[in-house]
């Protein structure tokens, strides 16, 4: 029987080639239950649905919750052939393709595809950059297309996304996403080839350790078989695509930190296609680090440290959904003692926002002679937080912050850059409890602080403010254990 092609199986994809064959032929007993983050997506995105068609201010046919299914293709190819400006929740299908576009909508005799998404249209905007348009939305939208072409009824590449912000952003799919990519067309159609073989068994898939296995709900089966082939994507940073080249001449974490160096490169050229030499001498470093018993991380060159006397150590909570930072947490550490400071925005609103901005941007203005954040996320976030609320910072004054002595990004400028660790990833949790550190809360995670202030906002429950406090103080705090656990450390060069 064949199996169709569906826009939630090139979304899949775009996180995690495996993650579709599990989704076909794994073992339903053996996913995880999905996180209660994934299910307030879940919500909030059909929240956001329902409040987007609300506001429409042109007629529509409204097909959303039209059952059997067959019934709903059937009165969505009518209300195609009769013509009908906008469609709502329509299903197509031709051949083995199989499309739920939120929005059909006519122009001339023709039709374009469009999606609602409770997130950004586009990815990597900023104040300079543009931005541009997100891989697996336009994997989905070209289904659409593909689709509607079959049946004789595109426009041209032209696609749209009504995202967060209300926004329609066009997504022309004869387009290329950036300077150095093919048309959104060509990486639609390169993936539908490989989704397509999955789903035939013609394409055998392995999985990887990547940031998408956080919120999977095959985590922990797919870990446990990482685990056990011993997959070089163990190591830090190396990923899916450098694996599999790799993997061609050392497949395993062992056999990698095993490798003589003359196996890999030959003087400053390496001899593993599209891997440089620095960086597979890299990786074999952490893979003999993983492998050795006992391993501690060190120093590859030296390091100074800002002076001690009055440390901040801060922490950002945000709600990306409800584009609102919620908490602002420091811990403070001077004479000998430390205190924990959260300014915390008692609703998603600009108002509590710009308030906990003020408290929080006071405290940093008391002075310091050390300001440690975990990368460069809590300055982003000020930046565009003093963007909204220039009364209380402007964007320059964050900037001058940021290039200030004693200000330290203990990600970017100390662990990823002149550091070597024996973990599988380097982020603050899994260094924290490398160094003996344990989170109070059983489930401590940015996607379950943002989930019980979703909770907050609707219960008012004292508890959750208190987890939301706890929680970012236990982040807080977990910075001044890596900083105080590295200090002293050796330094040296790989062997």
């Amino acid at each position: 029987m064949q199996i169709p092609i569906t826009g939630s199986m090139l979304y899949s994809y775009a996180l995690c080639p495996h993650r579709v064959t599990l989704d076909l032929f794994g073992d339903p007993a053996k996913r995880d239950p999905v996180s209660p983050f994934v299910e307030l997506l879940w919500e909030r995105g059909n929240l956001y649905e329902r409040e987007v068609v609300e506001g429409l201010e042109v007629p529509f046919l409204n097909l959303r919750g039209v059952e059997p299914a067959e019934e709903r293709e059937s009165r969505t190819r009518a209300a195609l052939d009769s013509g009908t400006d906008l469609i709502y929740g329509g299903r197509l299908s031709a051949g083995d393709l199989l499309g739920e576009p939120d929005l059909l909508r006519r122009r001339g005799d023709l039709y374009l595809p469009g999606d609602i998404k409770s997130g950004s249209g586009l990815e990597g905007a900023g104040e300079e950059r543009e931005g541009k348009p997100k891989k697996h939305y336009a994997n989905q939208l070209a289904l659409y297309l593909d689709i509607l072409k079959t049946l004789g009824r595109a426009v041209g590449g032209e696609t749209f996304v009504i995202d967060i912000r209300g926004e329609e952003v066009p997504y022309d799919l004869a387009l290329s996403r950036g300077p150095k990519s093919p048309p959104m067309w060509s990486e639609y159609r390169e993936v539908l080839a490989s989704v397509r073989a999955i789903s035939r068994k013609e394409k055998t898939t392995t999985p990887a350790l990547c940031a998408a296995c956080k919120l999977c709900h095959w985590r922990s089966y797919c870990f446990a078989r990482i685990k056990a082939a011993d997959d070089l994507t163990l190591i830090p940073e190396l990923g899916r695509s450098r694996r599999d080249k790799l993997a061609r001449r050392l497949p395993t974490v062992r056999a990698l930190a095993e490798a003589a160096p003359g196996k890999l490169t030959a003087g400053k050229k390496s001899l593993v296609a599209g891997i440089g030499a620095a960086t597979i001498l890299k990786f074999r470093e952490r893979a003999r680090l993983l492998k050795t018993p006992g391993a501690r991380p060190y120093f590859t060159e030296e390091v100074s440290f800002p002076p001690a006397g009055r440390e901040l150590f801060y922490d950002v909570e945000t709600d990306p959904m409800r584009d609102v930072c919620y908490l602002h947490g420091f811990v403070v550490r001077e004479g000998g003692g430390e205190r924990f400071f959260g300014f915390f925005a008692d609703d998603p609103t600009p108002e509590s926002e710009r308030r906990a901005f003020r408290q929080a941007w006071e405290l940093i203005a008391s002075g310091f002679t050390a300001l440690y954040v975990y990368s460069s996320y809590e300055k982003t976030t000020l930046k565009k937080l003093a963007a909204r609320h220039p009364d209380v910072a402007g964007v320059e004054e964050v900037e001058e912050l940021f290039l200030r002595d004693g200000v330290m990004d203990l990600y970017g400028d100390l662990v990823r850059s002149k550091m070597e660790w024996p973990t599988h990833d380097l982020s603050i949790k899994t260094l924290a409890k490398f160094l003996g550190f344990q989170w109070r809360d059983t489930d401590p995670s940015g996607a379950s602080s943002i989930q019980w202030y979703h909770q907050w906002t609707e219960e008012r429950d004292p508890a959750l403010k208190t987890r939301i406090l706890e929680y970012n103080e236990d982040d807080c705090v977990a910075m001044r254990v890596l900083l105080d656990g590295v200090r002293g450390l050796p330094v040296r060069g790989a062997d």
